[in-house]
């Protein structure tokens, strides 16, 4: 009966949540709400590797059924599969990096009926100018709340949204849970949205109004929202912007190796600490934690997997790391972009079967014995 209490005084609590009581959605299917609550039990046992685009293409290839440069090196898929919106606000057929939506949504089905987690960032154009969500042409934010000129405009980009979300399904016809990770990055300056383009008010007002458009009027109940900044200095950094424990479900960061580590191991404690400080946070709210975006372009060091990256984690209680995507060649490149290795044989592929064999990291193989989407 005290839990029943609990429940009723949180809800007469506007605007915020109480701890225990944290999932943002008290509407959430059945299978969101399991995944939720198993993502922490899955916490302690290790942490879920991930990949971008893991099913539609590598470094090599695209569109291969059932191919994926993290099982061709180990022989698993990877536990997370991340998926991007870009431009399906602008009612196109592909995202930004040209993967069509139609197949999109039949990977995001095959990777959940194997047991895998799906996540979904939204890169959306400057509503000022429509050019890219890299262009940061001021005023977007405040222009797309209510109120603002492009409010109806924005309208019709979150039914966009919305319709797709509500389109995945799994083979019984229930909503596939997709962890949402809209406006990411939000403490850098490169987007629209980040910390220098508009005021940390203007931000938690789009993502809430984001929240509240798809939960509230769409109807859109299988969503875990993620907030996600770059890398930060402190907890206030970190908070700063934070629009509220009863609009978020997942606390995460980006973050991207650029100096060598043979030299230099500041990404490795940079990272640990963020972590420190994340994880300590998530205790307090009881929200999950993940390193939402990770990597080091073409990995040139033979040991970063398990000499850079896992020991950042270390033992600490991180839900999923995904590693950004094997794009191949981009543009004039000569070279093949990846963040995962594709061949055993490249520099860091004998590093990275021994991260897959750590304790503490989880691929699908072994997530999926953990039946995530049942109580």
């Amino acid at each position: 009966m005290r839990h029943v209490k609990k429940a009723v005084l949180c809800a007469l609590l506007l605007g915020t949540t109480c701890v225990g009581i944290a999932q943002q959605d008290k509407k959430a299917t059945k299978e969101t709400v399991h995944l939720y609550h198993n993502l922490f039990k899955l916490e302690k046992k290790g942490v879920m590797f991930g990949h971008q685009d893991a099913l539609a293409y590598g470094a090599t290839w695209k569109y291969q059924p059932g191919r994926s440069d993290v099982k061709d090196i180990t022989g698993d898929y990877p536990a997370v599969y991340g998926w991007e919106l870009g431009h399906l606000e602008q009612g196109a057929n592909v995202n930004l990096d040209t993967v069509p939506f139609d197949k999109m949504r039949g990977f995001i089905h095959d990777g959940y009926e194997r047991g895998g987690v799906i996540t979904i960032s939204w890169h959306g154009n400057n509503p000022i100018n429509n050019k890219s969500a890299w262009d940061v042409t001021p005023g977007g934010v405040k222009a797309v709340l209510p109120g603002g000129a492009k409010h109806d405009m924005f309208i019709g980009w979150l039914n966009h949204i919305a319709d797709f979300l509500l389109s995945l399904k799994g083979d019984k016809g229930e909503a596939i849970p997709v962890l949402f990770r809209p406006y990411h990055e939000l403490t850098g300056n490169w987007f629209w949205w980040g910390k220098n383009i508009c005021t940390p008010e203007e931000y938690k007002a789009l993502f809430r109004f984001t929240v509240h458009y798809l939960r509230d009027v769409r109807n859109v109940h299988n969503l875990l929202y993620v907030y996600n900044t770059s890398q930060f200095k402190t907890a206030s950094d970190f908070l700063e912007r934070y629009p509220g424990d009863d609009v978020v479900d997942v606390l995460s960061f980006d973050a991207y190796q650029s100096k060598n580590p043979a030299v230099d191991s500041s990404f490795t404690k940079d990272v640990h600490d963020n972590l420190v400080i994340l994880t300590s946070l998530a205790a307090q709210k009881h929200k999950l934690t993940a390193l939402a975006e990770v990597g080091y372009e073409n990995i040139p060091y033979a040991g970063w997997w398990t000499g850079v990256l896992l020991k950042a984690i270390d033992k600490l209680p991180v839900s999923y790391l995904l590693a950004w995507r094997n794009a191949g060649y981009i543009g004039n490149s000569t070279t093949l972009s990846h963040f995962v290795p594709y061949d055993k044989t490249q520099v860091s592929g004998a590093d990275f079967i021994r991260f897959y064999e750590a304790p503490n990291t989880l691929f699908e193989k072994e997530v999926a014995k953990e039946k995530l989407y049942a109580k």
